[in-house]
């Protein structure tokens, strides 16, 4: 139902806008996924630390925490771009494997339930540690509240504010971007730990709204996956929003394929990559031009 397409649209339409910044500034920052299970690291482990501890407090801090989480884990990326001058694709993408090893490690090991029947996963988040529920029945959450407001945040700094001016400046030429005297030193870090942030603050949305717990599996691949919904949207808040409600429908569509018709899940992402695909295509046929040399 609607619900859920929105419970699915939610943390991918977070995740894009903050991986907006990055690439408006020619940044690719291709680790959303793992900064996202930081994100749910640290906010999740504040939950688990606050489990009997009732006050209104306690979730405003695990989001803080889920912020913190990934905007330390995206740092990474930047600092060795920075210093080391390395692609940060390849270092954000590996960062991914080391977070999720990271995860299993602490379900398996320190955190694992000792009442969960040997299955690898913590205990359930006390009740000021859950995201609260919108509407009676239904797993919409507070969460969505968030992104409508980071994205009402990303819209006014990229049309409002200096910052988003040089974020944009740089990325469509950076040669002018340095003879304007803008650090871009200091605009990689912004992008990324922006970035890092709203991926961060996604996963924690993950584990206290609908889960309500760390397990290994916590994401279906949402911070690859909002990389696709940040360029269908045009690197628009407004258009992110739109692109996020169309992707989740393959997510819906995969899990009712597999149920009703027997259909593996997966179709839902190789749908996703078709998608990214013509976009790439399109993109392609706009900016150039094919000419076809004659015979000589």
């Amino acid at each position: 139902g609607i619900s859920e397409l929105l419970v699915k649209a939610t943390p991918l339409a977070l995740i894009a806008v903050g991986l907006s910044f990055c690439f408006k500034n020619n940044l690719y920052n291709i680790g959303a996924e793992g900064q996202l299970t930081m994100g749910a690291v640290v906010g999740g482990g504040i939950g688990i630390y606050f489990h009997d501890t009732q006050g209104f407090w306690v979730l405003p801090l695990m989001v803080c925490g889920g912020a913190i989480g990934g905007a330390l884990w995206a740092a990474i990326p930047a600092f060795l771009k920075i210093r080391f001058n390395t692609n940060e694709i390849l270092t954000s993408l590996m960062l991914v494997y080391i977070a999720l090893l990271i995860l299993d490690y602490l379900v398996v090991g320190p955190w694992k339930d000792p009442n969960g029947f040997s299955f690898p996963k913590t205990r359930k988040f006390g009740d000021s540690g859950r995201m609260p529920i919108l509407f009676s029945g239904l797993r919409v959450h507070f969460g969505i509240i968030i992104t409508l407001i980071g994205i009402f945040v990303s819209w006014l700094i990229f049309s409002k504010t200096m910052l988003g001016y040089q974020l944009k400046v740089t990325g469509f030429s950076p040669i002018a971007s340095r003879y304007a005297g803008f650090s871009q030193n200091k605009l990689i870090y912004i992008a990324f730990i922006i970035a890092g942030a709203c991926a961060g603050i996604a996963g924690l949305g993950e584990v206290s709204g609908p889960i309500g717990l760390l397990y290994r599996d916590i994401s279906p691949n949402y911070g690859f996956t909002a990389i696709i919904v940040a360029f269908l949207g045009r690197l628009h808040p407004i258009g992110i929003v739109f692109a996020s409600l169309v992707i989740a429908l393959t997510y819906l569509g995969a899990e009712d394929a597999q149920l009703f018709m027997q259909i593996p899940a997966a179709v839902g992402f190789v749908f996703q990559g078709l998608v990214l695909f013509y976009l790439l295509g399109a993109e392609l046929l706009v900016n150039y031009k094919i000419v076809f040399r004659k015979k000589i």
